[in-house]
């Protein structure tokens, strides 16, 4: 069954080319498509630190879908694992889902720190991050996850 979206707004800003690392230190914002949205849609976000973004990996659209497993980053030192199990861009909706620091709220456009999305990326959503949606009970993940993700965050050097 066919699904249709549409975006809600776009990143402005920031990194212009997708990169595996260093992303804690992007500063971008998100610009709503002010032809549906006022800033009533925004109301209430400035009392958090944190939103949870949606987005469309818009960028090389023309890379193969992995249906299947892979070695993460094509690193043969890391296990196969199925693209559920991994957060590769070439999933089979391009989805891409990031929690980041909300700096401020300025009419319909938000100011972000720590968004690992690029310029020009269509929004799908945004939804608050509120402690009762945090991980419940022990946290799980593999070696090689924690391995992947040790400078993902980290500013450039």
């Amino acid at each position: 069954m066919p699904i249709q979206m549409q975006a809600i707004g776009w990143v402005r800003g920031g990194r212009r080319e997708a990169s595996k690392d260093h992303w804690g230190d992007n500063r971008c914002r998100i610009e709503l498509d002010t032809t549906r949205f006022t800033a009533e849609a925004l109301l209430g976000l400035e009392a958090l630190s944190h939103i949870e973004v949606l987005y469309h990996f818009h960028l090389e659209a023309d890379e193969a879908t992995e249906l299947g497993a892979r070695h993460p980053r094509n690193r043969a030192d890391w296990p196969r694992v199925g693209i559920f199990a991994q957060r590769g861009r070439m999933r089979p909706n391009r989805i891409g889902v990031s929690v980041c620091q909300l700096l401020a709220v300025e009419d319909t456009v938000l100011q972000l720190m720590g968004l690992d999305a690029v310029d020009g990326s269509p929004v799908l959503d945004i939804k608050p991050v509120w402690s009762g949606y945090l991980p419940r009970g022990e946290l799980r993940e593999p070696p090689w996850a924690r391995e992947l993700m040790a400078s993902y965050w980290r500013p450039k050097a």
